[in-house]
Order: structure tokens, then C-alpha cells, then sequence
């Protein structure tokens, strides 16, 4: 069985979990035998990790644009869609999604090519993104007729359009996988661009797979997808060993607390830090440490001032790879208070390193994890008793760290891969 799959970005070139995701469950496909992944984004570095998949750049591909535009449906829509936006970059999705959308003049679109009639993509988040979305269908449809294949695979809504083409081109089924939707990353105030993408996308599918039960009820309710089509399927984290052995050990009189994500609306960054201030009332031998960077940086950091707790606080600014663990070893706890988190693989990093955990209820690994406290993102008074206790009390902390530890860890990507592969054969077995 070959896989063709679409997603965005790739290790080490990542700006939040879903590279991660994509990384772990290709790793886990390559393990099922006579199964093999082409994994296709906008544009390869040269230097990702490639012993679990064959990875192509769409920037590496000759296209004959008119010929594909003419054979592509969808290509109007992704026109009209083009546009009418005019964005300014910024550097991470969420930064995207809260920026205001407005009119063009003309209706004129060009595509950059070079000379070697392929087109070039930067593979981030910036102020053409939209142009990249269509270019990228336009490079699919050429990939679906230069490879053999027979299940298309697409990672959240940047990849739709090119999964659609490339069925389109191809016949072969579709399976889209929601990592996210615009309902998580607005807040409810959708970008209506992107749900119509999303929307589409979910329509063209022949199997949806979500990440948690929070996001398949989402995809059902919210964009009237029969439930038939949707499967749950959890993600998992990279085996560490040794983690929580390796965990590094502080003085008794200082005690760090962690927020690690992006510092937007959706993952809740100002509820981590008036649960702080709670705390600090209370006890003086700790720090919090916000990791991460976002739209709502300078927001957090005023309000640290305003509450005169910037003795107590760090901002480090955007963390990956080695970085991640390394700021885990140094932490007593770990806060991730979500607004709307469709799973949240930093939990489980973080019990593979040794750290307890709070998590709020609104998250998808709160499905699955018993060995984490969860309260609601906006209930800062439990977070803040619960951050108390597991600081005061070495007996609690122990307790919930060494089963975390062994939870994590058996939660395998390996598991996860045979659930989709699982979902490859029941759109094949239909076709």
C-alpha cells in the first residue's frame, strides 16, 4: 500500500505540535509491513529526517501551470479566495488567523515560476499564504499524475486543497486528518475563508480522522459531517528514555512552573498567569516561566507588570527540539491551560521528563490521561490550589510523576499507526 501525503511542515523546520505529529505517525506507518509514505511539503530544507519516510518538496516539481489549472475545479474558488485577502506576515498560524481580512482590486493572479518551471514556496505562514495554499493544489495535481499511489492523506485545512487535487486528478480516496480547526484557533469567530477550505475538504473526503473526541464532535456539529466518516484517533509521543531519571532535581527553596505553547487566545497563557499571582501570594520560592512566543506576548507581559510579578516571571521566546526537554528538566510543573486544545502532545513530553502536569478539561489528552490533574482553564482558583499542593507536598508529586511517567510512555505512535492504517483499508475496501 503507497500513501501520499500532504502536510505543511516537517522536524526540524516546525512551528507547534502538528510537524511533530506528522513526524511521529510516518515513523509509525513505516513500521507496518509493505506499507510505504511519500510525504510531500511546500518547500524541503535538505536537511529533515528521512529514514521513516521519502520526503518531497513541492518547490522541487515542474508544473505546466495552465494545463493543471484548466483540469482543477477547485481553482476558481482558491482565486476568488486569493483575491480577496490582503495579509501582512507574521510568523506562526495563530498570528495568521487573527488578522483582519480586505479587498483588492482586480482579479488578476500571477504564478511565480523559475527556470526550471518549478514553483517557489518559503514553507511558512506569511503574507501570501493563501497563494501558497493554491499553488500547492496546482503542484498536487501534477505529483498525482507523476506517482503511483492509492490512499491520499492531507494534514489539516493548508493541505486540503491539495489532497482534493490530487483525488481529483487521480480517483484515489481521500482521507483528511484534523489536527485543528479555525472553531479552536478562533475562539468561534471563524475566518469564513478558511471554513469554507475546511468545509470543502471535509465534504471531499472519503474518511476524517481527529485527534480527540473534542474535535470529532466539533467536525460533526460544526460542519455537518456525517459521524459514520469521522474516526478518532489519538496522538502519541517519541519514546524518551530515561526521561524522568534524567530529570534535573533544584534546591528545596525554588520551584519552577512551565507554560510551554504559543502565546495566544487559544491556549489560555493569561489564566497561567493570574493563577501565578495567586500562588505568589501565598509562597515566595518560586519562579513561572512562560515559553513560547505569539500575538498575545506583549498583552502577558504587560499584565506580569501590572501585577508586579516580573521578579517572578520569565518570558524565553519560542522553544523546539532539545530545547523543549531541556526546559521540562528544569521545571517542577507544567501548565497547559487551553482554551479549546484539539490534543496537546506537550503533556506528555513533559511526564516523559518527569514533570506532573495540570491540564485543562478542555483539552483532547484529558480523553486519555488519568495521571494528570485537569481543572477548567478559567478556574484559577483550583489552578492555583493545585499548582500549591503539587509544589508543597513531594509525596503528591512523586505519585503522580512516576505514573505519568509510565502512562506517557505507553502511549505509542506505533498504536496510532495501526489505527489508521486500519482507515486506509476501509477506503480502499469501498473503492
Amino acid at each position: 500500500m503507497k500513501i501520499l501525503m500532504f502536510g505543511w511542515e516537517f522536524p526540524p523546520h516546525i512551528s507547534g505540535g502538528l510537524g511533530t505529529a506528522c513526524y511521529g505517525l510516518t515513523k509509525g506507518l513505516s513500521k507496518i509491513p509493505g506499507l510505504e509514505v511519500l510525504f510531500v511539503v511546500p518547500k524541503s530544507f535538505g536537511d529533515e529526517n528521512q529514514q521513516a519516510v521519502e520526503l518531497l518538496g513541492a518547490n522541487q516539481i515542474p508544473v505546466k501551470i495552465t494545463q493543471i489549472e484548466r483540469e482543477l475545479k477547485f481553482s476558481k474558488k482558491l482565486h476568488y479566495i486569493e483575491a480577496g485577502s490582503n495579509l501582512v506576515p507574521y510568523t506562526t498560524p495563530e498570528e495568521y488567523f487573527n488578522l483582519s481580512q480586505k479587498k483588492l482590486k482586480g482579479k488578476n493572479i500571477y504564478i511565480e515560476t523559475n527556470a526550471e518551471g518549478c514553483i517557489p514556496f518559503s514553507g511558512k505562514y506569511g503574507a501570501n499564504l493563501y497563494q501558497e495554499i493554491y499553488n500547492y493544489g496546482l503542484v498536487a495535481a501534477q505529483i498525482a499524475k507523476n506517482y503511483e499511489f492509492d490512499v491520499i492523506h492531507a494534514h489539516d485545512w493548508l493541505t486540503y486543497p491539495a489532497g482534493m487535487a490530487a483525488k481529483q486528478v487521480s480517483g484515489k480516496p481521500l482521507v483528511v486528518h484534523v489536527h485543528a480547526t479555525d472553531f479552536d484557533r478562533s475562539g468561534g469567530s471563524v475566518n469564513p475563508s478558511v471554513y469554507r477550505i475546511e468545509k470543502e475538504g471535509l465534504d471531499a473526503a472519503d474518511a476524517i480522522i481527529t485527534v480527540s473526541n473534542l474535535t470529532r464532535n466539533i467536525v460533526i456539529n460544526n460542519y455537518k459531517i456525517k459521524p459514520t466518516k469521522v474516526t478518532t484517533v489519538y496522538n502519541a509521543v517519541e519514546p524518551v528514555h530515561n526521561g524522568h531519571q534524567n530529570h534535573i532535581g533544584k534546591a528545596d527553596n525554588e520551584k519552577v512552573v512551565t507554560f510551554l505553547g504559543r502565546i495566544t487566545m487559544q491556549k489560555g497563557p493569561e489564566y497561567f498567569i493570574e493563577a501565578a499571582n495567586k500562588v505568589l501570594k501565598n509562597m515566595d520560592n518560586v519562579r513561572f516561566v512562560m515559553a513560547g512566543s505569539g500575538d498575545m506576548m506583549d498583552k502577558m507581559v504587560e499584565r506580569a507588570a501590572s501585577l508586579g510579578i516580573m521578579d517572578k516571571f520569565h518570558f524565553t521566546g519560542f522553544l523546539k527540539g532539545e530545547d523543549v526537554f531541556k526546559m521540562f528538566a528544569h521545571s517542577d510543573l507544567y501548565i497547559m491551560p487551553s482554551v479549546s486544545e484539539p490534543f496537546g502532545i506537550s503533556p506528555l513530553e513533559a511526564m516523559q521528563t518527569g514533570v506532573p502536569v495540570i491540564i485543562s478539561k478542555q483539552s483532547g489528552v484529558s480523553e486519555i490521561l488519568k495521571h494528570a490533574i485537569k481543572i477548567d482553564f478559567w478556574d484559577i482558583d483550583k489552578m492555583a490550589n493545585a499548582i500549591y499542593a503539587i509544589l508543597n507536598y513531594p509525596a503528591l508529586s512523586k505519585t503522580i510523576i512516576e505514573n505519568g511517567w509510565e502512562e506517557a510512555n505507553n502511549l505509542r505512535w506505533d498504536e496510532s499507526a495501526q489505527q489508521v492504517h486500519e482507515v486506509y483499508q476501509t477506503v480502499l475496501s469501498k473503492t
